[in-house]
């Protein structure tokens, strides 16, 4: 073999090469370890089923998609550092499953700096709805819709005496504005409204408060293992009130971190019930997760799962070596694309997604029930 030819082989080898280990990278903070680590890991195990899949299928466009996850200990400055870090020195195509409120508001600035996009963050509040981010592509429904379903349907059943605690952040006062909505619309008034602080929590005075008023519920805004001790210091105190929580906490491990208070409580869910395998997406994620010897899904899975099937979507779309800009653009023109039984779509007027919510309530076997 001359030179010439040597040459020309060893430039096929190369790109053979480089064409086998392609792969788009994907960006992920959130809060691995922390107050919210249970649930944070449903989420990303729901989203890594069909990733998963994808990239056992061959990838996208031939090329496979590595999620590259950071934990930022549920910690918004930790969020942003390192948002950054995926962005400017990891050099992701997007960023993916950010989790909580104040950390998706702290990682904002970046992503117009960069221009890079956001999907699928877990947080459902407001701000990141409107007005429109034309970086940021929901795959959920707002808190404030949440809240406001949960106080109609506590009315609906008859209980007059609400009360509501809140975390004391951006989160708290997002959904404390949609559970407004709610005793609004059926011309009710909370029996109280109290806030504690999101990362030194004490209701040594808020527990004893719900046990002497009388309440019937009590709508608890908070994460995680927050709201697990919170429902226990309000039990200890002999209160007897419904406990209503939301989406965010819609994760076994939240159920475990209840203990023995986990029983009848109420939690809202922003996807479908996720042992109705009469639902396509509960069906793919159900036997997906039965491949890899799991029992099934739960409803923290779910949302992981539906965030990747959105995102697959977006780099389909996008073309080979998907750029930023590209995905961008294949999100804000995605209409009405099937992830399973639910459409997506998106404008540049409206980066929701998905309007579905629900309401589970915790059975005696630990398990959700709708």
């Amino acid at each position: 073999m001359n030179r010439l030819a040597q040459w020309l082989a060893a430039i096929v080898g190369l790109c053979i090469s480089a064409s086998a280990g392609a792969q788009i990278l994907i960006g992920q903070t959130s809060g691995f370890t922390g107050p919210v680590a249970a649930g944070v890991k449903e989420v990303a195990d729901g989203a890594k089923l069909y990733i998963d899949a994808t990239n056992a299928q061959g990838g996208v466009n031939g090329q496979k998609i590595e999620l590259i996850s950071m934990d930022d200990k549920f910690d918004p400055k930790l969020a942003a550092q390192n948002a950054k870090v995926l962005i400017a020195e990891k050099n992701v195509a997007a960023l993916f499953l950010s989790r909580g409120t104040p950390h998706t508001q702290a990682i904002m600035p970046l992503l117009a700096e960069y221009k890079v996009p956001l999907i699928a963050p877990s947080t459902g509040a407001m701000v990141l709805h409107a007005p429109v981010n034309p970086w940021v592509f929901n795959v959920r429904a707002t808190y404030q819709r949440e809240a406001e379903r949960a106080v109609q349907h506590l009315s609906l059943i008859g209980m007059d005496r609400i009360g509501v605690i809140h975390v004391d952040d951006s989160f708290g006062a997002d959904l404390l504005e949609g559970a407004k909505k709610g005793f609004t619309a059926v011309a009710k008034n909370p029996v109280f409204i109290e806030k504690f602080d999101r990362s030194k929590w004490d209701f040594t005075k808020i527990a004893p408060l719900v046990a002497s008023s009388g309440v019937q519920a009590v709508l608890f805004i908070g994460s995680g293992n927050t709201v697990a001790d919170g429902v226990d210091a309000i039990r200890k105190a002999g209160s007897r009130a419904q406990i209503v929580t939301f989406s965010n906490n819609a994760s076994g491990g939240f159920v475990k971190s209840l203990k023995e208070n986990a029983r009848g409580v109420i939690v809202t869910q922003v996807f479908p019930y996720e042992r109705s395998l009469s639902a396509p997406i509960v069906k793919e994620a159900n036997d997906f997760a039965v491949a890899k010897g799991l029992d099934g899904v739960t409803p923290a899975m779910l949302e992981g799962y539906a965030a990747a099937k959105v995102l697959v979507a977006a780099l389909k779309r996008a073309g080979p070596s998907p750029s930023r800009a590209k995905i961008q653009q294949a999100l804000e023109t995605m209409n009405k694309v099937d992830i399973g039984g639910l459409e997506v779509s998106y404008s540049a007027n409206d980066h929701t997604g998905l309007e579905f919510v629900d309401l589970s309530i915790i059975g005696p076997d630990g398990k959700f029930r709708r």
